[in-house]
């Protein structure tokens, strides 16, 4: 029997995906990383890159970034055959799990939109769920400052106030938190450039941070291996449905 593949589009140097690639390996599939911007262009991200065929993979995950999935102007060169690569991953029915940038990325490719939000979300937080036998509340790590609105024809299980966090179209799972963190990941982004800048930017201490996220660690990664057999076993499944953009 052949081994099934999935495939990690990782944007930046610090994009790992800590229970989410546990998961992954737990359920049989070899795991291939394609880095986009390395850390020695972090600051220049506007870099061009030779993409791997998408569609030999079974599965695609599309990970964050610290940049925005509208910025075309800043990372144009990658971003937008990103969307066009995407957009035909998704029409031919290959499962495609959308994590932060990732879920914005997806909510742009399936016509949808993506623009800054009224205020970041940065921390643990609970979250309004229609399916919480699918996505329960959480808590969930949140770490942007970014929205999408949800694209037409999808369907949205769960929100904050801020904007939505996840929603389902075909085979595709779009979700605005991060169930790949844990503290091996959040010390990964903190070290990055500015990292620890930004979240005592929003009023957090960055040790209580790292103390709540080594305290939710069993129970986030619990629910980050749920929600990777959810995906598996209910929508990478699901009846194909094609973008309409």
């Amino acid at each position: 029997m052949t081994q099934k593949r999935v495939l990690f589009i990782e944007h930046d140097h610090v994009s790992e995906a800590g229970p989410i690639w546990e998961q992954f390996v737990n359920r049989g599939y070899e795991i291939t990383r394609f880095h986009i911007v390395s850390e020695a262009n972090f600051n220049q991200p506007n870099v061009s890159v030779v993409w791997p065929d998408l569609l030999s993979f079974d599965v695609v995950v599309v990970m964050g970034a610290p940049w925005g999935a509208w910025e075309d102007e800043r990372i144009g060169n990658w971003l937008l055959p990103e969307v066009a690569l995407v957009r035909e991953v998704h029409d031919a029915g290959v499962p495609i799990l959308g994590i932060c940038f990732g879920g914005q990325l997806m909510a742009r490719v399936l016509g949808g939109s993506v623009g800054r939000a009224e205020r970041a979300e940065v921390g643990w937080f609970n979250i309004e769920t229609d399916r919480p036998d699918f996505i329960p509340a959480g808590p969930w790590f949140q770490y942007h400052w970014d929205r999408w609105v949800t694209p037409p024809g999808a369907t949205e299980i769960a929100r904050t106030d801020v904007g939505p966090q996840a929603f389902i179209y075909g085979r595709t799972l779009a979700l605005q938190f991060h169930p790949e963190i844990d503290p091996y990941v959040l010390d990964l982004w903190l070290e990055m450039d500015g990292g620890c800048a930004e979240v005592e930017g929003e009023g957090l201490v960055v040790e209580t941070l790292r103390e709540q996220t080594r305290a939710q660690e069993p129970y986030s990664n619990k629910r980050a291996y749920d929600l990777v057999d959810r995906f598996l076993d209910q929508i990478a499944v699901a009846p194909i449905k094609k973008s309409t953009n």
